[in-house]
């Protein structure tokens, strides 16, 4: 069944597949298009068909909506109006400048700017990001790099959204672009310090992994670049960074498990880099440098939570390395930033951020004190080594951002930048956030952090919208958000379920969601729900769930086991064909995820993958209402993995609910490029939520 007549109901065309003796049949595998065929001037007829459905589904939400239209605009219009459109970032200083961006009103993209030695100098145009942007329906501008001796600027520009940039170098001093373009990149260089030499990364064309490390010349031709380094093995990717203090260029690879590094003096681009440990199985590490040693954080020798040791410059192997701070098993050291005085640990507690400050010397050693009791703290830019001033980011569920600076001499702090909620409307006391623990079926306490209006009480009425993730040891902290007001203001109930599969509770609780543990993030999520439930802080009629990417699959497989908790779902971006995503290493990011979700050519993993993948468990259930988002060049998530779900979907829900799929056809996996467009997004969202619950007015 389906909610209205104008529901499209997608050609079967059954394709049969057949691994480990398992045959399955996907009757609209035919909705695959490769990135040819969607940038072909003249479709063909596959081509026109996939668009065609895409375009329905379109129609058919823009119909189940229709009567939605006005409140959609008059939410974006209020969301709009909370944001300062004449913003500016605090400036942070790197070597001699003074850099910040700014955002005039009604624009949509940054312009960056910087200022000679004091903030009261004239500003310097680098890039005005608008003006770039001219003609695009998609643009996004990553990986600005200014060479050491401040004259040039490169970056990237990606105008399809499919995360493959083309690297430009502005000459500063004249404005102008230097004749180099550069294809198929990550998005920006990193500057060896004689101002003329950078590396970048290059993607492969079809899988779109990080596989070169490339050296490109100023005033050289393209071809004659120089392939320093190529990844073989199809498991990793690789980048290219400078270390903090300038000295070194930092070739680092990468996989679920694993990490290696190279090095090379930054002076000398022509050298040849070093391995700096070569990489083992499980070993994961991480490096900075700092006077004549690398400070290096790691988890060996079984130091799941990680722990910090430092090595000489010159015997970087594993056997040289001297502990600075030993493995906690209920602390997990996240990261460290370096300062000539003080070494800073960010650190995770009971699921809570830290930020502790130690002087070298061993005379001092303190936490920076933060009175919430969910909220989410992070060391924000700190460019410079010679410093007594670290600056951080604050926010809660309730407390809107602020950039802090603190001094870890005389511990005073400055509060350089509030966030300001413009409206009028907006007072913090008027919410409340707490968090509470679940029990998990097997026994384990599932954190959830909730936030409300002060007027709003947990009741079976109380619509309620509960949110996670829960893969890659991505931890979602309980952070502020300007648009999710809209939502507490109508007496709706907001919660993160920090279930396994995050690392909120330590590296062990990423280690047990994932592989032949993944269900753990599934289960958590339910049971999470439940408790919700029992406990009255809501039920089914009004509880909703919402996760995109990773999320997504979250949302999908909930949707096959208990879709009667829910009377709505929001997938974005979901990656919900698992298996045949997993069985095809042609699809960008397959083969760097084998260590998350296991490789499905092991029998082993293919059955435990297809018990839970979502397009393969589709059912004849009573499914709640669905809102499904993709975009048409997505990277990330295939957009054919959310179409071929709704289509099935269509055809087995004995339900006359809500079945929504919106494909934005001119945009991939992050969405739309430009603050406004993306708030337009979002209230497309709350209106479904909200029309639900009978709070379209």
């Amino acid at each position: 069944m389906t909610d209205t007549s104008t529901a499209p109901i997608a050609v079967q065309k059954p394709v049969e597949f057949n691994t480990h003796g398992d045959l399955r049949t996907d009757s609209y595998h035919w909705m695959r298009l490769t990135d040819a065929q969607k940038e072909a001037e003249n479709p063909d007829t596959q081509t026109t068909q996939v668009l065609q459905y895409l375009k329905d589904e379109n129609s058919h939400l823009e119909a189940g909506m229709k009567h939605t239209e006005n409140f959609q605009k008059e939410l974006f219009e209020e969301m709009k109006t909370r944001i300062k459109e004449d913003d500016t970032s605090v400036p942070y200083k790197k070597n001699g400048y003074y850099y910040h961006t700014k955002y005039k009103t009604g624009m949509q993209y940054p312009i960056y700017i910087r200022k000679k030695e004091t903030l009261e100098a004239a500003e310097e145009l680098l890039l005005d990001v608008n003006n770039l942007a001219q003609g695009h329906e998609y643009y996004s501008l990553g990986g600005l790099s200014v060479s050491p001796d401040n004259s040039k600027i490169v970056y990237g520009v990606d105008t399809i959204s499919r995360r493959q940039y083309t690297l430009h170098v502005k000459d500063l001093k004249t404005g102008q672009l230097f004749k180099e373009t550069i294809e198929n990149t990550t998005g920006g260089g990193v500057w060896a310090n004689d101002n003329q030499t950078f590396f970048y990364t290059r993607k492969d064309p079809v899988t779109l992994r990080s596989h070169q490390i490339m050296k490109h010349v100023l005033g050289t031709d393209i071809s004659e670049d120089v392939l320093v380094y190529e990844e073989k093995d199809e498991t990793f990717g690789v980048y290219v960074t400078k270390s903090k203090s300038s000295k070194y260029l930092v070739i680092g690879a990468y996989s679920t498990l694993s990490t290696e590094y190279q090095i090379l003096e930054a002076d000398n681009p022509e050298g040849a880099f070093r391995i700096f440990q070569a990489r083992q199985r499980d070993l994961e590490y991480s490096i900075a440098h700092f006077k004549d040693h690398f400070y290096v954080l790691t988890n060996a020798d079984g130091a799941t939570n990680f722990k910090l040791m430092k090595t000489p410059v010159g015997q970087t192997s594993k056997t040289h390395w001297e502990e600075v701070l030993p493995h906690r098993a209920d602390v997990l050291l996240e990261d460290i930033s370096i300062f000539s005085g003080f070494l800073v640990l960010e650190e995770r507690s009971n699921g809570l951020n830290r930020i502790r400050i130690k002087r070298w010397d061993g005379t001092e050693d303190y936490y920076l004190p933060f009175g919430e009791e969910a909220y989410a703290a992070y060391v924000y830019a700190n460019p410079e080594f010679d410093t007594e001033v670290i600056r951080y980011g604050y926010n809660s569920l309730t407390t809107p951002s602020s950039v802090i600076d603190f001094n870890m001499v005389d511990q005073s702090k400055e509060i350089k930048k509030e966030q300001e909620v413009l409206g009028g409307a907006f007072d913090k006391q008027n919410y409340r956030s707490e968090r509470i623990w679940v029990t998990a079926r097997d026994g384990k306490q599932i954190a959830v952090s909730i936030v409300r209006h002060k007027e709003t009480p947990f009741s079976s009425e109380t619509p309620f919208l509960l949110y996670a993730y829960g893969s890659y040891g991505h931890t979602i902290d309980a952070g502020f958000s300007t648009t999710r007001l809209s939502l507490l203001d109508r007496g709706f109930v907001f919660g993160i379920a920090h279930i396994r599969g995050s690392e909120y509770l330590g590296r062990a609780w990423y280690e047990d969601g994932k592989l032949l543990r993944k269900k753990n993030t599934f289960t958590d999520f339910v049971d999470c729900s439940e408790q919700l439930i029992t406990s009255k802080y809501t039920s089914e009629k009004h509880l909703y769930a919402m996760g995109g990417s990773a999320g997504g699959l979250l949302m999908g497989v909930i949707l096959n086991t208990n879709p009667e908790l829910y009377n709505g779902i929001i997938a974005a971006v979901p990656f919900v064909d698992v298996i045949s995503t997993m069985l095809d290493d042609s699809i960008p990011l397959t083969t760097g995820e084998y260590d998350e979700w296991g490789n499905p050519n092991d029998k082993t993993y293919y059955d435990y993958i297809k018990s839970y993948s979502p397009y393969d468990n589709v059912a004849a259930l009573n499914y709640p209402n669905l809102l499904v988002t993709t975009g048409l060049h997505d990277s990330q998530v295939q957009y054919w993995e959310p179409a071929k779900w709704v289509a099935k979907l269509r055809t087995h829900t004995t339900s006359a609910n809500k079945l929504y799929l919106h494909t934005d056809l001119e945009t991939g996996h992050g969405g739309a490029s430009g603050r406004f467009d993306a708030l337009k997004e979002t209230a497309r969202e709350f209106t479904f939520l909200l029309d639900l619950e009978g709070k379209v007015n």
